[in-house]
C-alpha cells in the first residue's frame, strides 16, 4: 500500500487491527477540553503547568496551578477552578497503572473498563482503570516513590566528603517528584504528556496544542485547509499553550486526513514564522524541497501495525550490535526499516549478539549529523521508511529474542529553526538556555534547559513515547557528559579526582532530568535498559537513584576504545601489559559498563578503524586468498581478533560493536556532501553526494574467498561462547599474570582460563598457567584457528589437566602451547564418568557451574600488579 502526499510517496507495511482506548472530545474554537467516558462516569484532568516566561531560571519555581474541570452540561464547555489547594503532605504509595500489551491480547478480547466515582477536587493524580481480560488481569505496573538516597555512602565511603552537594543533589530530585506529584498527578502522569499536547484524535474530532509562550498567534495551516492562516486560528491559555478543536467531518472522517501536511504559523518576536509541531509523530521532506513538513499520522485501525511478538527478557550479558539502518546496505544507497529487518536482524542472530542499537532514529534534517542533530524528537525518520515501518522492523527483532536499543538524543537539539525546535516561538530561550550558555559551539546545536517545567514534560514524555508506542527495549544515552556539566567536558581532562564532579561545575539540573527519566523508565518498564555515554567516570552513575544514584544500567567505557588507538601508534615491542589490564579494568565497583574496542566514532571519515590502523593499504589488496599475505596483514588479523578477545573478556559486563567492524570493515564512513566554503573563504572539497562510503559490505565478510571471512568467523564464535559460558558477567574474575618479558597475558573468567600471547615473535611451548580449579581443560576459543584466519598450531583434541601447586598466586595451574600472537580460551570439563556402586558409570552432562563469588584479582606476585576498583 502507498499513502499519497502531494508528491511523496510513503511505503506502508500491512499491518492487523489495533486497539486505541483513549478518546477526548473539545469544541471546535475552545482552549479548554472534557475527557469522555463510558457510562458518563465522572472524571478530572489535570492541566497544570509552569509558568513559562522565566523559564531559564535554575530554582524551579511553580506557578499558579489551575485545573480544567469538564461541565457535563454540554460538549466542550468548561470552567476554571480557582488556584489548586494541594494536599498538604504528599503520599508514599507508589503510582500504579495497568499494562496490557498489544501483542498479549487477541482480537476479539473483551475489556471492561471501570472508573472511579468520584475524586476529591484538591487531589490531581489519575484515576485508576482496573483492565479485564478474557485470560487474565495485567501486572500492575509501579513508580516506586523516592527513596533516602544514602546507599551510595555505604557504597563507596569516598563520596562522605562531598556529602552535601550529594544530598543537595538528591533534595533537588525529591523536590522534583514531590511538585510533579502535586501539580501533574505524578510521574506516570507528567510523562505521558503527548496525550494532551500535540495532535490528539478522539471519536468526536481532533485537538491540536503547542506550548509556545513567545508568540503572539497562531494558527494550524496544512493541505487539509489549504494554508490559508485564516482559517483554523488558535486560542491561547495562561500558561503559553495554544490549542485548537477540530470536529470531525459531516461523513465522520477526521478533518486531517492520513499522510497530510501540516504546520503551525506563529506571529513571534521574530516575525511570521511557520514550524513543524514540537510532537509531530512524522515529517517529510518531499523531493526537491528542503524544508521538512509535519505529517498527520494517524492510519486507520485496519492499516496500523500490532505487534505480535513479546519483549526478550533482559540478558544477564549484553552482546550490542551497534548499527545504523540507512548505512546497512551494502549497496551505495538509503537502506530502509524493511530491509534492515529482513536481511540485517537475521545477520545479527546468526552472529551471536542479543541486542541491537540503532542510531539516527528520531528525524534529523541532516543527515551527514549521524541522527546527533535531531529536529523532530517524537518522529522516526522518514528516510527508511514509516513509523509502521519501524514498528515491524522492532516486531522481527523481537521474534529472534533480539533486544532493540535506541539511540535517544536528549543532550541537545538541532539549530536547525525550519524544521526543528531552535527558535520555535520566536524566542531564543522556549526549550533551550538562552544567550551562550544555550549554544554548544563545538557540535554547532542547542542547549536544553533541563530546568524548565516543560522542557522536562517534553524530554520525559520523549522517552516514554518511544517505549510505549514503538516497543524500544531501552536506551543509550548520547551524550550525558555534556549535560552533566556547564563547561561539557570539553578541554577538561578528567582524573578521577572528586573535586571535579561535585562542584560549581556540575549541572544539577540535568543530573536531576536524568534520574527523573531513570526512575520513570525503570519504574514503568523494569525490563528495560539504559546506557549512559559517560567519558567522565562520574561517580554513582550507574547506581539506583532510590540509592543516590543517578540510575543508568550501563556506563559506555570510553576510555578503552581510546587506549587502543593509543596502543596502536606504538612499536610491538613498546605495547605494555599491565596498561591494557590496567585501562581494561579501571571501573567503578558495582557500576557496569559496555566494552567496545571501537565504535561508529572511530569508524567516522578523518579517524581510522583498528583494521585500518593494523593493515592500512594493504588490505585493498592482499584479502583475497588465493593471493600471498604479507607481515602486515598476518600481524593486522592476528591483533584484530585479540583485541576484540581481550577487550569483551576484561573490559565490562556487556560489549558493543559497530556493524561491519567485526570483519574488519575496510576504509571510513563519509556521508554524501557537498563543497563547503567556510566564512574565511577556505572550501573543504566534498564528496559530490557519494553514498559510496555511507554503507557497509557485508558482502566482505560473507565471501569465502577474502581473509575477512575468518575474522567475521571469530566474532561469531566468540558471541557464541560467551553466550554459553556467561563469562562476562561472571562473579569469579581473577588476573594471574601481566608478564611484561613474555608479553603474556592470562585470566580467569568463572570456569575459562584466558591466555593471550601478544609477543610478536615467541611462542611458548610447556607454558604453565595458574588455574583455580583441579580437572581437565579444553580448548573452546582459540584465535590461531584456519576458520578465524590462523594458522593453527593447536591441537583442538588436546586434553590439559591440573596439577596441585601455588602458581602465580593460584593453588593450581596446567601446561599450555602459546603461539605467538594468539588468544585461547579454556574450559573446565565436568563430564568424566564417576562410579556408582562400582558397577554402573554414568556420565555426568557437560556443563558449567557458576564459581563462588569473588572480587576481581590480580597476582600478587606481579611485580606489574595494580590494585583494581573493582
Amino acid at each position: 500500500m502507498v499513502y499519497s502526499v502531494s508528491d511523496l510517496r510513503l511505503p506502508c507495511s500491512p499491518s492487523v487491527y489495533s486497539f486505541n482506548q483513549s478518546s477526548f472530545n473539545a469544541s471546535r474554537r475552545s482552549s479548554s477540553f472534557s475527557l469522555l467516558l463510558k457510562k458518563d462516569l465522572f472524571s478530572r484532568k489535570i492541566f497544570a503547568q509552569k509558568s513559562s516566561y522565566d523559564s531559564d531560571s535554575s530554582p524551579l519555581t511553580v506557578a499558579s496551578k489551575k485545573v480544567l474541570v469538564p461541565d457535563d452540561q454540554g460538549e466542550g464547555a468548561s470552567s476554571l477552578t480557582d488556584e489548586l489547594k494541594s494536599p498538604s503532605t504528599i503520599s508514599d504509595d507508589p503510582q500504579v497503572i495497568h499494562d496490557v500489551e498489544s501483542e498479549e491480547m487477541e482480537d476479539d478480547t473483551e475489556i471492561e473498563v471501570e472508573e472511579q466515582e468520584s475524586v476529591p477536587k484538591e487531589l490531581s493524580t489519575p484515576l485508576n482503570r482496573k483492565i479485564i481480560t478474557e485470560k487474565s488481569e495485567a501486572k500492575p505496573r509501579t513508580i516506586p516513590p523516592p527513596g533516602i538516597g544514602q546507599k551510595i555512602y555505604e557504597i563507596d565511603p569516598s563520596l562522605l566528603g562531598f556529602r552535601q552537594h550529594l544530598d543537595y543533589r538528591y533534595a533537588q530530585y525529591k523536590r522534583m517528584r514531590e511538585e510533579i506529584d502535586k501539580y501533574e498527578g505524578g510521574l506516570e502522569v507528567f510523562s505521558r504528556g503527548y496525550e494532551k499536547l500535540g495532535f490528539v484524535r478522539s471519536e468526536m474530532g481532533i485537538t491540536y496544542r503547542e506550548w509556545a509562550p513567545g508568540a503572539k498567534s497562531a494558527a494550524l495551516i496544512g493541505d487539509f485547509n489549504n494554508w490559508n492562516p485564516n482559517a483554523d486560528i488558535m486560542n491561547r491559555n495562561e500558561f503559553g499553550v495554544w490549542e485548537i478543536f477540530l470536529p470531525n467531518n459531516a461523513d465522520g472522517s477526521p478533518a486531517i486526513p492520513h499522510g497530510s501536511r501540516v504546520k503551525i504559523r506563529m506571529e513571534t518576536p521574530s516575525g511570521i514564522k511557520d514550524s513543524i509541531p514540537a510532537w509531530i509523530k512524522f515529517s517529510v521532506q518531499a523531493p526537491g524541497e528542503i524544508p521538512y513538513n509535519g505529517i498527520y499520522y494517524d492510519p486507520p485501525e485496519e492499516e496500523k501495525y500490532v505487534f505480535k511478538h513479546p519483549r526478550p527478557k533482559r540478558p544477564k550479558s549484553l552482546r550490542i550490535y551497534e548499527s545504523h539502518v540507512g548505512m546497512s546496505s551494502p549497496e551505495p544507497m538509503i537502506n530502509t526499516y524493511a530491509n534492515f529487518r529482513d536481511d540485517v536482524l537475521p545477520r545479527i542472530k546468526r552472529l551471536g549478539y542479543n541486542a541491537v542499537q540503532i542510531m539516527a532514529i528520531q528525524e534529523h534534517s541532516y543527515y551527514a549529523s549521524f541522527g546527533y542533530h535531531v529536529t523532530n524528537f517524537f518522529a522516526p525518520s522518514s528516510r527508511f521508511g514509516t513509523p509502521d515501518d519501524l514498528k515491524s522492523l522492532i516486531d522481527k527483532a523481537h521474534e529472534l529474542g533480539i533486544l532493540v536499543l535506541m539511540d535517544i538524543v536528549h543532550s541537545h537539539a538541532s539549530n536547525n529553526v525550519l524544521d526543528g525546535l531552535n527558535m520555535f516561538d520566536g524566542t531564543d530561550g522556549h526549550y533551550f538556555h538562552m544567550g551562550s550558555r544555550g549554544q554548544h559551539l563545538v557540535w554547532d546545536s542547542r542547549l536544553f534547559n533541563y530546568g524548565s517545567w516543560e522542557v522536562l514534560r517534553y524530554l520525559l514524555s520523549n522517552a516514554r513515547w518511544w517505549l510505549e508506542e514503538y516497543k524500544f527495549d531501552g536506551y543509550r544515552f548520547d551524550g550525558v557528559t555534556s549535560m552533566m556539566y556547564i563547561h561539557h567536558g570539553l578541554q577538561v581532562g578528567f582524573t578521577g579526582n572528586y573535586n571535579e564532579y561535585f562542584g560549581y561545575a556540575t549541572d544539577v539540573d540535568a543530573v536531576v532530568y536524568l534520574m527523573l527519566v531513570n526512575d520513570m523508565i525503570h519504574g514503568l518498564y523494569p525490563e528495560a535498559v539504559t546506557i549512559g555515554e559517560d567519558v567522565s567516570g562520574m561517580p554513582t552513575f550507574c547506581i539506583p537513584v532510590q540509592d543516590g544514584g543517578v540510575g543508568f544500567d550501563y556506563r559506555l567505557h570510553m576510555a578503552i576504545a581510546d587506549k587502543w588507538i593509543e596502543i596502536l601508534k606504538k612499536r610491538d615491542e613498546d605495547w605494555k601489559m599491565g596498561d591494557i589490564v590496567h585501562t581494561l579494568t579501571n571501573r567503578r565497583w558495582m557500576e557496569k559498563c559496555v566494552a567496545y574496542a571501537e565504535s561508529h566514532d572511530q569508524a567516522l571519515v578523518g579517524d581510522k578503524t583498528i583494521a585500518f590502523w593494523l593493515m592500512d593499504k594493504d588490505m585493498y589488496e592482499f584479502m583475497a586468498l588465493d593471493r600471498p599475505s604479507t607481515a602486515l596483514i598476518d600481524r593486522g588479523i592476528a591483533l584484530h581478533k585479540m583485541i576484540r578477545l581481550i577487550t569483551m573478556g576484561l573490559g565490562g559486563e556487556g560489549y558493543l560493536n559497530f556493524m561491519g567492524n567485526e570483519f574488519g570493515h575496510p576504509e571510513w564512513i563519509d556521508f554524501p556532501r557537498g563543497d563547503q566554503r567556510l566564512p574565511n573563504g577556505v572550501v573543504i572539497t566534498g564528496n559530490g553526494y557519494s553514498y559510496d562510503k555511507c554503507r557497509r559490505r557485508f558482502d566482505l565478510g560473507d565471501a569465502d574467498y577474502l581473509r575477512y571471512r575468518g575474522m567475521q568467523e571469530f566474532d561469531q564464535a566468540m558471541q557464541h561462547v560467551e553466550e554459553k559460558y556467561g563469562f562476562m558477567t561472571s562473579e569469579h574474575t581473577y588476573i594471574s599474570r601481566k608478564d611484561e618479558k613474555d608479553r603474556v597475558i592470562v585470566f580467569e573468567k568463572g570456569n575459562l582460563v584466558f591466555v593471550f600471547n601478544f609477543h610478536w615473535n615467541n611462542s611458548y611451548f610447556d607454558y604453565r598457567v595458574g588455574c583455580a580449579k583441579p580437572g581437565k581443560y579444553k580448548i573452546v576459543l582459540d584465535s590461531d584457528d584456519p576458520l578465524f584466519g590462523g594458522f593453527g598450531r593447536l591441537d583442538h583434541n588436546a586434553e590439559y589437566f591440573s596439577f596441585e601447586g601455588w602458581y602465580d598466586d593460584r593453588p593450581r595451574s596446567f601446561m599450555v602451547y602459546a603461539p605467538n600472537r594468539t588468544a585461547v580460551v579454556y574450559a573446565l570439563v565436568e563430564d568424566e564418568p564417576k562410579v556408582v556402586n562400582d558397577l554402573e558409570l554414568v556420565e555426568i552432562p557437560e556443563t558449567v557451574k557458576p564459581a563462588a563469588a569473588e572480587p576481581v584479582k590480580e597476582s600478587e606476585t606481579d611485580e606489574e600488579s595494580e590494585a583494581l576498583d573493582s
